[in-house]
């Protein structure tokens, strides 16, 4: 099987938009293998929790910061996804965290505008030298509330956040204002598509309103020498084990381990 891999174009890109849309970048196969093992997965059903919008509609997620050897890892230890994230950041990256977005049907609420590193910097990460990695497991439209960014928002820098309903979002008085200038994206998706983000990039997403699941995988990784001051977990700074990208179809659908070190309800949580 060829994989895709991230080139010099794609980092002009990233650099100038603030994001990268890399269709297909699993396989059907792969997509479907992540997409089956995570909705029967009772450590993630466990782990769980949500968080309600201004709305009280909520969105459940699990969220994990140590990687081994399940197929959710597999996918962002994959060779494709690492070396990609090693281009974007200019460096060796770390994995942050992973989470599993689960916006169900007519119920999965919306996400404030924010920006990654709004929350990050709380966590004690002096530089914004991080990205998120998202991949959708299903089909990510309009209907039932795809991502939207605003294009090139990266280079506003870090904006303030505050408390909306359960989620922290960005000032919307200057997000207002940054939209009479800045284009307003909405990035839709077919399963196994990937999306790169810039930790500075603005982006929300609207309610689930469709009759279909909006379910998606998200690592966030961090340049390994942009060391936090605060945040405790280690994994943020280590280096990440690498598999092949054959691994995820090799070792097949294997379920995640309780010493992935979940959180169990996060103060605020984004997206």
């Amino acid at each position: 099987m060829k994989y895709k891999k991230l080139t010099q174009q794609d980092k002009k890109t990233f650099d100038r938009d603030g994001y990268l849309l890399v269709s297909s970048m699993f396989s059907p196969k792969e997509t479907a293998l992540l997409y089956n093992t995570a909705i029967k997965d009772e450590m993630i059903r466990n782990k769980s929790y949500d968080r309600g919008d201004k709305e009280g509609l909520r969105t459940k997620l699990a969220l994990w910061y140590s990687l081994d050897d399940s197929i959710y890892s597999l996918a962002a230890r994959s060779e494709r996804i690492v070396s990609g994230v090693e281009l974007l950041l200019e460096g060796e990256p770390a994995h942050f965290h992973s989470k599993l977005m689960q916006k169900e049907p007519r119920v999965g609420g919306a996400w404030e505008w924010n920006q990654d590193y709004g929350y990050w910097y709380r966590d004690g990460f002096l530089f914004p030298n991080m990205l998120s990695v998202l991949t959708s497991l299903t089909v990510a439209d309009k209907e039932n509330g795809c991502l939207q960014v605003i294009k090139g928002s990266q280079k506003l820098g870090r904006i303030e956040h505050g408390v909306a309903g359960e989620q922290v979002g960005a000032n919307q008085e200057r997000v207002d204002e940054i939209l009479k200038i800045m284009d307003l994206v909405y990035v839709e998706m077919n399963p196994g598509d990937t999306l790169f983000f810039h930790s500075n990039l603005l982006h929300r997403s609207d309610r689930n309103n469709s009759s279909m699941p909006r379910w998606s995988l998200i690592s966030a990784y961090n340049r390994k020498d942009n060391k936090p001051y605060k945040e405790a977990n280690k994994s943020s700074c280590a280096t990440i084990a690498k598999v092949p990208d054959s691994a995820i179809l090799e070792y097949g659908g294997s379920s995640i381990s309780e010493e992935a070190d979940f959180l169990i309800k996060a103060p605020h949580a984004e997206r």
